[in-house]
């Protein structure tokens, strides 16, 4: 029952995510960054991206997805049409790799060290989940501020 909601959650928050990019007036503005505002929209969705190609996709999934974190917050100017395939790209792997996990999997270790200490994959999941909403209501923000 929890895999069905959170692949519910992430179907529809990464959802959310592809229409606050398409929303951007000026597709520049996805880029943009201004005083205390360090994160572009386009940056926090290719973090988002890596974070759940790598911690869902990969461990779950078997995808074979490298992260590279580091250029998730350096690269610069990607078409929104390709941030957006990466988005329905992301969908298709989250859904999928969701549906290797088994109820009683929910209860083991998370098999990646990701926090000071160890963690169920249950509770690693609906970190993964909340990580989304927090960062796509940072998104959501910056398009209403910045791109006017």
């Amino acid at each position: 029952m929890l895999i069905e909601t959170l692949k519910s959650l992430f179907d529809r928050d990464l959802n959310k995510l592809k229409s606050e990019i398409e929303l951007y007036q000026n597709e520049n503005k996805i880029w943009h960054i201004q005083k205390d505002i360090t994160n572009s929209a386009g940056n926090l969705c290719l973090h988002l991206i890596g974070n759940l190609n790598t911690f869902i996709g990969a461990e779950f999934g078997k995808t074979g997805y490298i992260r590279n974190r580091p250029l998730e917050f350096s690269l610069k100017n990607v078409p929104r049409g390709e941030l957006i395939n990466k988005i329905e790209e992301t969908i298709v792997v989250v859904n999928n790799a969701l549906n290797n996990v088994s109820e009683e999997e929910l209860k083991k270790e998370y098999p990646l060290l990701v926090f000071e200490t160890k963690t169920s994959t249950e509770f690693m999941l609906i970190h993964l989940t909340t990580h989304l909403a927090y960062h796509l209501g940072q998104i959501n923000y910056h398009r209403r501020l910045l791109d006017s």
